[in-house]
């Protein structure tokens, strides 16, 4: 053997060597580019501008909503009215003894809204946060709500029964009067001299000009006699009082420590402060109803005709629900960002559309031919109108409130002047309060809190409050009180064994985010970088003496080559000369080695190989290895070190908190692909919930085959209902770690970043800790007081297993560690709750409830088919129900006896059997429902029921309404999923394995491939540098040669005259370290070498030997786990079956019971005829199902709907 040079001089020739060989294949390249210029490059599907249809769908949605905010106002204003006008003295619709009813038909529109405020604040008490204010808070808060319900008491009850319908329209506008003072104070103290304080002080001008007019109209110019001047009174006075309800959207602004403390004490207590101010104002608005009204003429209520009382109701009921959904539709608007022409608009107008809706017809009323040509000689009386109640009757109502002003009578025009200039002075003080609104910046993510400030409307002040309540913001002049923070977003992904695709899709993805957002970028709002850790990326060559990186890693560098070179070229042309890729960094590490990569837009990308002799391998050990790089090296270390330099304490100790705060984390799978708008999504939700510890997206599978459309529904039912049911009731239970967004703050606390380094030392802790690592880091957030949510709009895609084998051995592994992270959680549910103001006992009871039914799902499947076995050959139900029991109870003996293969392979043929059996039974209750010539049959009612219910929440989703056709593939699943895999789960506990990519065969043909076009281009190129560096260039022949023993692991064979050379000058080489290996293989790509500073050097190892030493167990300790391992694995079946054996029994003996249990359902017929003499009975097997199934599916239904 030849003397080995030094290292030193063989760089220094491997580098004369790569400079010979780029100017070489330059030169080779730029001749093949004019004739060969076509492209083989991936699909990059990067977010375009949105085609026409969707644009044409988001403004459709928003006209829309608009009109829906619109017409919605216009019906609560006018039932509102309706209801004033009935219950006015001059109204002779209903009779005087009559009238409290129309006074309660306001009372109970102005307590509707407060009603609703109540049930929904009591829901968040008991689900979500349950803090008690302080005494003085409760003091406050009562007072002024005592103040504001009294007012609009005053003003609706007392006063606007004796106006007329112009000024009852226009006089609830002049409410925004002290909002508009407060404006001008908080603008004042803020010292801003801009345009809009002289918006607000105009406001205040109109008000009171309005104010003024309007005394002047009714005690100067109307006769005095009329006794008006009271009401008057009352009515100013009212809404003063009512204009107090949103003190809080101002209080803030001033230099007051009593409503600072006060503010923030509500925003801490809001659920207890609404329960109690929702409370006030029903009993004062009932006791100031009450006594407006003396008691004998309350009883006359029961004399009221029924048409009266339908009529009142009516009324009532119209506004209040057009009021609810006209609130809702705004905040719709608002997260559409459609703010000014679905919300601002539609309230300004709402008040002049009612003025017309009511005035207009008026010209229409039937004149009597001996009537005077005077205006209100053209009113019919009442007796002459055919029917009391009715259009005509109430026209002819609000014309008679017109002309029981002397000024609308006689035609006085200076009166008429007075009463449409403070019609108009309201209106426009109204408009001019709350023009801020139209210069609101609302975010991507916005919270109803944020945009307004109480959680409901005021029932007689749609609009007025709607506008009013919307939160007040100070724009300054020189700058923004609150800078927008740049946060830092860590994207680390998990790599294995994906295939070549698999690693194109999460390549792409980080090059599309690294266009996206440029390091040096205008917006500023956030910092990116990317870093994947490659688990068991080494393999031994020459019989052990050297490792190189194996074939997976080789295909990465292959595709991120790729990529990059398709990221850095503007547009392709042959009259273009191609540049060079500029050079990279390989960096070896105490843990394997280090790819660098500067990004074409200038954000960095590491690529983390890891060896499995130097370091732990698997997934949760790779969340902690860059857990403690950048979290603690990066994070920590650095003010760590500014603190060595001398700098103050706790200025260090503010800004690291800061950096905590916003530092993320984006964990990801090896094959996730994503748009740079979901990590924004995802970025918005964590920087605005400072309590949310992780956050995690819309997760889809993708792939081909009947397993992949199954697990499509079944991902979309999980996301629709379970995911949105724990959003709504508590929290997220699991983010998954393919594509899930965490804090840094968060995963820093105690008891989280810590205690996820523990090792496995028992049996149940490789179940919890190592099947399912994401639920149990989840676990570990929740049960230290963070919220884990939900993003719908964030959008990821990953690959689901394709094979029957595959996603049952997935599964096996998810089943296991889904129900020991729930019940660890539930253990601790007490303490849990007190730290976690998200999980709430009622929320540990849903939980309970769920866990219930998960463990129950086999026993309730054998109860579906025993109720299908029943149904197609009307068996006997006990002799069904052991037909159905028998074929799991032999499939769980066999699973306790043969391999997991042969498992598999009967739970497969039983799958498709099931399938028919579903199919059979679908068929045979759509037959039912013909022969009985109803479908008000039991099983028809499930079916229907289950279906609309599927297909309404998927139009709830409509860009994923087409997923609806694979439910009826997860419908004939059912046994398969959710019996025959619960039984292999549950058997199979004891293996550990992961069960999916073990082989990686997928990967190693894409890696031949990769490997021989490497070789195919180095021959066309005849590249020098795959000689030896020992010997210098050679020729053609030699360079092939010295290629083939590289790749002999992989079968691969390249023609060549003499093989025997190729042997002979291996052996005259000296073996390459696979950093030489790699450059030499990216040649086109350079990689220069670069080292690490002995300060992380030294952070590698002591990590590595505190945390991440390779595991060596000996046999023995193998043979202890795997016995512990089937020991629980054994007290977990008999459990987990036991349960589902008795409530089979319990079943058994209702059925045996009979009739006595046995619900009896009258037969109804499509036109609502119901038959005397036939009936259906719902049997216990039914009821049992339906029990178990149907309520935990319609109570994550209705959560669904909450949560649209």
């Amino acid at each position: 053997m030849p003397q080995l040079e030094p290292p030193i001089i063989r760089e220094s020739v491997l580098t004369a060597q790569r400079s010979v060989t780029m100017e070489e294949e330059q030169k080779e390249t730029e001749f093949r580019k004019s004739w060969d210029a076509c492209r083989q490059v991936p699909v990059i599907q990067d977010e375009q501008k949105p085609k026409k249809r969707l644009r044409f769908m988001n403004w459709f949605s928003c006209t829309i909503v608009g009109v829906l905010v619109f017409v919605l106002a216009l019906f609560s204003k006018s039932s509102f009215l309706m209801l004033v006008t009935l219950g006015s003295n001059s109204s002779t619709s209903i009779p005087v003894q009559h009238k409290p009813i129309a006074l309660l038909g306001i009372g109970c529109v102005l307590v509707g809204p407060n009603v609703l405020l109540l049930l929904k604040s009591v829901w968040k008490f008991i689900f979500k946060s349950a803090a008690k204010p302080s005494k003085k808070t409760v003091l406050w808060v009562l007072s002024v709500e005592s103040v504001v319900a009294l007012g609009e008491v005053l003003l609706t009850v007392l006063a606007m029964p004796h106006f007329d319908i112009v000024t009852n329209v226009m006089i609830l506008n002049s409410v925004s009067i002290l909002s508009a003072v407060l404006q001008v104070v908080a603008e004042c103290q803020a010292k801003e001299r801009k345009r809009v304080i002289m918006l607000s002080v105009s406001s205040i001008i109109f008000n009171l000009l309005g104010h003024i007019l309007f005394i002047f109209s009714y005690l100067l110019i109307e006769d005095k006699s009329s006794g008006e001047e009271m009401s008057v009174g009352l009515a100013i006075f009212g809404t003063i009082c009512v204009s107090l309800n949103w003190w809080e959207n101002y209080s803030t602004l001033f230099k007051i420590s009593f409503l600072e403390e006060i503010s923030k004490d509500i925003a801490r207590t809001r659920n207890v402060v609404c329960i109690l101010s929702s409370l006030v104002k029903v009993l004062i608005t009932a006791a100031a109803i009450g006594l407006r009204v003396p008691f004998p003429k309350w009883l006359s209520l029961k004399s009221v005709p029924a048409e009266v009382r339908i009529l009142v109701f009516s009324l009532v009921a119209i506004q209040i629900a057009s009021s609810a959904m006209c609130r809702w539709f705004v905040v719709v608007a608002c997260k559409m960002h459609a703010l000014r022409r679905c919300f601002v608009v539609p309230m300004y107008m709402a008040s002049v559309a009612v003025l017309v809706v009511f005035l207009t017809p008026l010209a229409t009323i039937p004149q009597q031919s001996n009537s005077s040509s005077s205006f209100c000689g053209n009113w019919p009386a009442q007796d002459q109108i055919s029917s009391p109640i009715s259009l005509t009757s109430f026209m002819a109502e609000v014309k008679g409130s017109l002309c029981a002003r002397q000024i609308v009578a006689e035609r006085n025009v200076t009166g008429l002047v007075f009463q449409a200039s403070y019609a108009l002075s309201w209106w426009l003080g109204l408009i001019l309060g709350t023009v801020y609104i139209w210069f609101l910046k609302i975010q991507r993510i916005e919270r109803t809190q944020d945009l307004f400030l109480k959680r409901m409307y005021e029932g007689a002040f749609l609009e007025q409050s709607m506008l009013l309540n919307t939160r007040f913001e100070i724009r300054k002049k020189v700058k923004e009180a609150r800078s927008k923070e740049t946060v830092t977003v860590y994207l680390c992904a998990t790599m294995w064994h994906e295939t070549y695709d698999e690693m194109m899709k999460i390549i792409i993805s980080m090059f599309r985010l690294d266009n996206y957002r440029p390091k040096i970028n205008k917006r500023n709002d956030a910092m990116f970088e990317f870093h994947i850790y490659f688990d068991d990326a080494f393999k031994d060559v020459h019989t052990g003496d050297v490792r190189h990186v194996n074939e997976y890693a080789e295909i990465l560098v292959e595709v991120i080559r790729e990529v990059y070179t398709i990221f850095s070229e503007d547009r392709p042309c042959i009259f273009k000369k191609k540049p060079r890729l500029p050079r990279q960094k390989i960096i070896s590490t105490p843990y394997g080695g280090r790819l660098e990569y500067t990004l074409p837009k200038g954000n960095t990308m590491m690529v983390h190989l890891k060896d499995k002799q130097l370091i732990r391998h698997k997934k949760r050990w790779s969340q902690i290895m860059y857990l403690y790089y950048l979290l603690g090296w990066k994070l920590n270390r650095k003010y760590f070190k500014m603190f060595e330099q001398g700098e103050d304490q706790e200025t260090l100790r503010v800004k690291l908190e800061k950096e905590k705060e916003n530092t993320y984390i984006l964990a990801l799978d090896g094959d996730t692909d994503f748009q740079p708008s979901a990590v924004m999504l995802l970025i918005d939700r964590l920087k605005l919930y400072p309590e949310v510890g992780a956050a995690c997206g819309r997760i889809h599978p993708t792939g081909t085959g009947p397993m992949v459309w199954y697990q499509k529904f079944e991902y979309a039912v999980g996301h629709w209902l379970q995911k949105t049911a724990e959003h709504v009731f508590g929290c997220v239970l699991c983010s998954p770690g393919c594509f899930s967004l965490f804090r840094a703050e968060a995963l820093m606390d105690d008891n989280v970043m810590k205690r996820y380094t523990t090792r496995a030392t028992e049996a149940s802790h490789h179940v919890q800790y190592d099947q399912g690592e994401d639920r149990w880091l989840c676990t570990l957030l929740l049960q230290q007081g963070w919220r884990v949510e939900y993003s719908a709009a964030s959008d990821a895609y990953t690959n689901a297993p394709q094979d029957f084998k595959e996603f049952y051995n997935q599964r096996r592994r998810w089943g296991p560690s889904t129900m020991a992270n729930t019940i660890d959680l539930l253990s601790s549910g007490g303490l849990t709750s007190e730290r976690n103001s998200s999980i709430s006992k009622p929320y540990i009871l849903y939980q309970v409830i769920s866990m219930g039914a998960s463990i129950l799902g086999p026993a309730t499947i054998c109860l579906m088919i025993a109720g299908s076995f029943t149904f197609i050959a009307n068996m006997d139900p006990n002799l069904a129900l052991v037909l159905a029991t028998v074929p799991p109870t032999i499939y769980l003996i066999l699973c306790f006896k043969l391999k997991s293969d042969t498992q598999i392979q009967i739970a497969a043929v039983m799958s498709i059997l099931y399938a028919f059996l579903m199919t059979g039974t679908i068929l045979s209750i759509i037959g039912d429902i013909v022969k009985q010539q109803t479908f008000m049959t039991p099983s028809g009612l499930f079916l229907i029921s289950m279906t609309l219910m599927y297909i309404i929440t998927a139009a709830l989703h409509p860009q994923e309404f087409s997923l609806v056709i694979y439910g009826v593939l997860y419908f004939l699943c059912i046994p398969s999923g959710y019996l025959m895999l619960a039984i292999y789960s549950i058997v199979n506990m004891n293996n550990v394995t992961w069960g999916t990519r073990e082989t990686g065969g997928k990967a190693k043909t894409a890696a031949v491939s990769a490997i021989k076009r490497q070789v195919m281009q180095v021959t066309c190129c005849k590249c020098p540098c795959w000689s030896s560096p020992d010997h210098g260039p050679t020729s053609e022949n030699e360079l092939l040669e010295s290629k083939v023993p590289e790749e002999q692991d992989l079968n691969i064979q390249v023609d060549s005259e003499d093989a025997g050379r190729s042997r002979e000058s291996l052996t005259l080489q000296s073996p390459k370290s696979w950093i030489e290996d790699l450059q030499t293989k990216s040649y086109d790509f350079p990689l220069y070498k670069a080292t690490l500073s002995e300060d992380e050097v030294e952070f590698w190892k002591e990590l590595q030997k505190r945390y991440l030493e390779p595991i060596k167990e000996n046999k023995e300790q193998q043979e202890k786990i795997a016995r512990d391992l089937k020991e629980l694995r054994n007290k977990v079946a008999f459990v987990f079956f036991i349960c589902n054996a008795l409530w089979l029994v319990a079943t058994m003996f209702l059925q045996a019971i009979g009739s006595a249990v046995t619900l009896s359902i009258p037969k109804i017929y499509p036109n609502g005829t119901v038959s005397k003499d036939k009936s259906f009975s719902v049997d216990p097997i039914s009821l049992m199902f339906l029990l178990s199934f149907a309520l935990l599916l319609f109570m994550q239904f209705f959560a669904m709907l909450y949560h649209r």
